[in-house]
């Protein structure tokens, strides 16, 4: 079967509103910033796909295997996760592919199906639907595609129209990628970001190897001022490379003050190995009050990623590895959690601190109403399992009335899946308009005001937050 045979015209008002009146206004919204440039200041695509511009291996590396979205439902509906290469399982590609063309149908209605079909016809010129009657014909074309010069990294870029795209990156990294992207000539701006989790964390699994490569690195003695003055050579390493901001991944958003002689204490009980579980939680905490500090110095932009279970299925963590699709959700605390931190730094309009959730009950009851008065308070996109349409309209109505939009991050993206970075822009901004027409009909907000708000959403606003 050709790719050709059976064709599929994708709606182009998809995601507006159903009644006529309201989606002629949310069409002229989107209309107005559907091509805007993207502006993307946090995400985890690899600097080295756009330094070495290699093509991408087959279709199922691409738009399978690293998709833990796509993983984790075909592994629910009884799929090996190994039979579909993750965590580096060797498999055949198009037998891989032809699992998950068989169980297309589990994906209808999900926010993964939606962006699949849309870098399919949009990027890749696919109109025919999945299936298992035209998986091979779907991945011979996919592949013919990814061989042309059309179709890799830097290309592919400089078609989305990517003005700023930020990676996520460890603090020890040389930047290389970063360095030969720069001398490039690409026509947007690659940022690498600082990510010190695993420097911070004296639970994650390798913390004393790494505290001792931090301090080798910098030149610094094992001591807890040396501990922070290293660090604050690595941060400005990544500023000198462009860097505008540090995330944090945490799962719990708990912070600590204390003083320099209780920080000293702890930091040498840490280092001994003496430490008890609640004395390494405390450490966590009141290392983010110093990386607040260190923004308001530096100006790097603080983003927490908070209350996410990593690795909750031990025996797939074994077999697999992290970050293969068992990392879930849990309720979170932002508003006890953070008062610490926000004591020592909150009202400073140097820091930037934007806060982004899995759990959708803190946007309306924490997040919006600290952004709505702590100055260095932002209130994160809606993320990971939240990135999808109907999250993102509660998300916008949860956040709206208390806080309006000038408190937003703009759209996060926060992805690796490089093809999919336009189609979950475009979802963005189709909810948006659809929000905003809902607004307009309600007599609750003119077109005019409508429409300054979405010009400043797709990128003013993002630039502002992450200082662009």
């Amino acid at each position: 079967m050709s790719v050709t045979d059976v064709v599929q015209t994708r709606d182009p008002d998809r995601l507006l509103p159903v009644d006529p009146a309201t989606r002629d206004i949310a069409r002229a919204l989107y209309q107005r910033v559907a091509d805007a440039p993207i502006v993307s200041p946090h995400g985890h695509v690899p600097a080295e796909w756009l330094a070495r511009d290699v093509a991408f291996a087959d279709p199922t590396a691409l738009l399978v295997t690293h998709d833990h979205y796509v993983t984790r439902l075909l592994h629910a509906s009884g799929v090996d996760l190994g039979d579909l290469g993750v965590g580096g399982a060797a498999v055949d590609p198009r037998e891989a592919w032809r699992t998950f063309a068989e169980r297309w149908h589990l994906f209808a209605g999900t926010a993964s199906g939606h962006w699949i079909e849309d870098e399919l016809h949009s990027v890749l010129g696919i109109d025919t639907p999945l299936s298992a009657a035209t998986a091979d014909a779907v991945y011979d074309t996919v592949q013919r595609r990814l061989g042309e010069p059309g179709f890799r990294p830097r290309a592919l870029f400089e078609r989305f129209r990517i003005d700023v795209l930020a990676t996520t990156d460890d603090p020890l990294d040389d930047l290389q990628y970063h360095s030969a992207i720069t001398d490039s000539g690409l026509s947007g701006r690659v940022l690498p970001t600082f990510r010190p989790d695993r420097y911070l964390d004296p639970d994650a699994v390798e913390f004393s190897t790494d505290l001792e490569r931090l301090l080798s690195a910098t030149g610094q003695p094992t001591t807890f001022a040396g501990y922070l003055e290293a660090l604050r050579d690595r941060r400005a390493y990544f500023i000198a490379h462009g860097a505008t901001s540090a995330d944090h991944g945490i799962e719990d958003p708990a912070t600590v003050d204390m003083s320099d002689t209780e920080a000293q204490y702890l930091f040498h009980d840490i280092v001994s190995g003496r430490a008890t579980a609640s004395q390494r939680a405390a450490f966590r905490g009141h290392m983010l009050v110093r990386m607040a500090g260190m923004s308001a110095e530096d100006g790097l932009v603080m983003t927490i990623h908070a209350g996410v279970v990593r690795n909750h299925s031990t025996a797939t963590l074994r077999q697999f590895g992290p970050d293969t699709g068992h990392d879930f959700p849990r309720q979170t605390d932002f508003v006890r959690g953070l008062r610490p931190l926000l004591e020592r730094h909150g009202l400073s309009y140097s820091l930037h601190l934007v806060l982004f959730a899995v759990d959708e009950t803190v946007y309306s009851r924490e997040i919006a109403p600290m952004a709505s008065f702590y100055p260095s308070v932002y209130i994160g996109a809606p993320w990971w399992f939240l990135d999808a349409p109907d999250a993102m309209l509660r998300f916008r109505s949860a956040v709206t009335e208390s806080a309006g939009f000038s408190r937003g991050s703009g759209f996060i993206d926060d992805t690796r899946a490089f093809l999919s970075i336009p189609a979950r822009h475009d979802t963005a901004r189709r909810v948006d308009a659809a929000f905003l027409a809902r607004l307009v009909r309600e007599g609750r907000l003119t077109e005019s005001a409508a429409t300054a708000v979405i010009d400043d959403i797709v990128g003013p606003q993002p630039r502002r937050v992450f200082k662009l």
